[in-house]
């Protein structure tokens, strides 16, 4: 038989032996590693990707009260349900003849109340409508006549992504719309 006072320093020893060995153990396995080896061989090719497009049309539009100040267009064929449709006016032109492009809605404040060119859409359409707290018929042709918009559908693929999307040139860059993809509408009503 073991001696009490033996046996409560053999414990203590044996635990401070383990923890030693621990860490060597624990060390040696951290420092492991070798050079990396050769390549292996190339894998099978993978299936061609999808191209994600966005649709771009352009509408001019001149809004009167036989039209209810509004202009409603088609999509043929419908868009997909999660897209998004995001909608610029042609606010100006710059000295050398560059259009400047606005997301809608836009407001223009006049001493009589305010206008706002506005949108919305469905899968199957787009309408694009004067709103606000003004009289429109008091309004002047420069505000509703041959007015150009731009609407482009933003795949759900790029509806995350982190863009300030009511930057047209941002918009148009990331989804690689140029100029020639514009397709010109007529209306519906």
């Amino acid at each position: 038989m073991i001696p009490a006072v033996e046996k409560e320093q053999t414990i203590p020893t044996m635990n401070r032996y383990l923890s030693i060995f621990a860490l060597i153990g624990l060390l040696a396995f951290q420092a492991c590693e070798g050079p990396i080896g050769p390549p292996g061989p190339q894998g099978p090719e993978g299936e061609p990707g999808v191209t994600i497009v966005g649709e771009a049309f352009e509408v001019e539009v001149d809004f009167t009260s036989q039209n209810g100040y509004e202009s409603i267009f088609d999509f043929d064929p419908a868009i997909v349900q999660s897209d998004v449709v995001l909608a610029f006016i042609q606010w100006e032109t710059t000295s050398s003849n560059q259009p400047v492009w606005r997301a809608l809605p836009q407001n223009v404040f006049f001493n009589n109340g305010v206008l706002v060119y506005n949108y919305d859409f469905t899968r199957t359409d787009f309408r694009l409508f004067l709103d606000g707290a003004i009289d429109f018929s008091s309004l002047g042709p420069d505000w509703t006549q041959n007015q150009v918009f731009r609407l482009i559908v933003v795949p759900a693929d790029f509806a995350g992504g982190r863009i300030d999307w009511t930057d047209y040139e941002g918009v148009t860059r990331l989804l690689g719309i140029e100029e020639k993809d514009f397709i010109k509408l007529g209306t519906k009503k």
